[in-house]
């Protein structure tokens, strides 16, 4: 009975043991397709041409009616069914305002997926951006609400 036991514990804790790997291995893999809002803004002031999307859902920007400066606008939903709106061949960030960056993060493993190689998610998103003081514009474009959710 004990072997028994014993044996279904070792699988159970090789089971935990991989799971753990592969939450591992996405989160490393998620810090290097990240960029904080200072790397950011010095990209942006030296001129390098990087591409700022901003992803976030209806909801968040009727809540939060700005943009970073030089953005452009993409309604999540939209990127995932297309995600050739991005430019798979020039530096690309997208932001959103998601607790853990959500949006963000499903938007970019989705384009990861597809070989996109030069696209960051922005760490902290609008709030992080704005925390540290760097140019947003008020969003002027009209958008429509929808309850797809990303």
């Amino acid at each position: 009975m004990w072997l028994i036991l014993a044996s279904i514990s070792a699988v159970a804790l090789g089971v935990v043991i991989f799971l753990w790997m592969i939450r591992e291995r996405g989160q490393r893999e998620m810090e290097q397709h990240s960029i904080g809002p200072e790397e950011l803004y010095s990209l942006q002031s030296s001129g390098q041409g990087v591409l700022v999307f901003d992803v976030r859902q209806p909801l968040d920007l009727l809540a939060y009616p700005e943009i970073i400066l030089g953005a452009k606008r993409l309604p999540p939903t939209e990127v995932l069914e297309k995600p050739s709106l991005i430019p798979s061949d020039k530096d690309a960030v997208v932001y959103c305002t998601c607790p853990s960056d959500k949006t963000s993060q499903r938007v970019l493993r989705s384009a990861l997926a597809l070989g996109f190689r030069h696209i960051k998610f922005l760490r902290g998103g609008l709030e992080g951006w704005k925390a540290r003081g760097y140019p947003v514009e008020p969003y002027k474009e009209t958008f429509h609400l929808y309850s797809a959710t990303v």
